[in-house]
């Protein structure tokens, strides 16, 4: 196991939650943190604890995102107009590491912000790298033509485990998908039960 698959799991042990509903993820087995006293940590949280809880559910879910990324993405949430809790899961759905993981052309979050780092996808027919760079409405992002013949697109897109959202249109002959509209929390295939509002009120303190 690599050093990125193992603290990716480890994650998931020490929130106590399978985050991306992955079959052999270890906290299915055992569901304690890791470490010697892993199994002897838990106890009730306090309101601020559950919030922070929450925090460290998305920051890990979408790959680890640093917190300077993390806060500004609830800061732009908040300055937009309706609910803050669903405009933040919006903005979170938009980077395009997570949207690449959605389309279901690789099989986590931590390999599409590679693939994109390492220049496998295209925006509108523009060669893009940056993990963070924030999609629009009517966007289409494709794998690049060289890219598509590699084990590990093959193999995600076969995946049994593979879900594309109905916010994203994929065309799995072209490698390609357009981003349809930005999702509300129900739209999103989560595995675990995430609560953006507990975010919020960490943020607003």
């Amino acid at each position: 196991m690599s050093k990125r698959i193992a603290s990716k799991y480890k994650i998931s042990r020490r929130l106590g939650v399978s985050l991306w509903g992955r079959a052999k993820d270890p906290v299915n087995r055992r569901a304690y943190g890791p470490g010697q006293h892993g199994a002897t940590r838990r106890r009730k949280l306090s309101d601020y604890g559950l919030q922070l809880n929450e925090k460290q559910k998305f920051k890990g879910y979408y790959g680890s995102i640093s917190e300077k990324q993390f806060r500004g993405i609830y800061n732009e949430a908040a300055r937009r107009k309706g609910n803050t809790g669903e405009i933040f899961v919006g903005l979170l759905e938009s980077r395009l590491d997570a949207f690449v993981y959605r389309m279901g052309v690789v099989k986590t979050i931590f390999a599409a912000r590679q693939f994109v780092n390492h220049g496998h996808i295209e925006v509108n027919g523009v060669r893009t790298n940056i993990a963070s760079y924030r999609l629009k409405e009517g966007d289409v992002v494709a794998v690049r033509k060289k890219s598509r013949e590699l084990t590990v697109v093959l193999e995600a897109m076969q995946s049994p485990e593979r879900n594309v959202p109905a916010y994203i249109q994929m065309d799995d002959g072209k490698f390609e998908a357009k981003f349809v509209h930005m999702p509300k929390l129900a739209d999103i295939p989560y595995a675990a039960v995430m609560e953006p509002n507990l975010v919020i009120e960490y943020y607003s303190r």
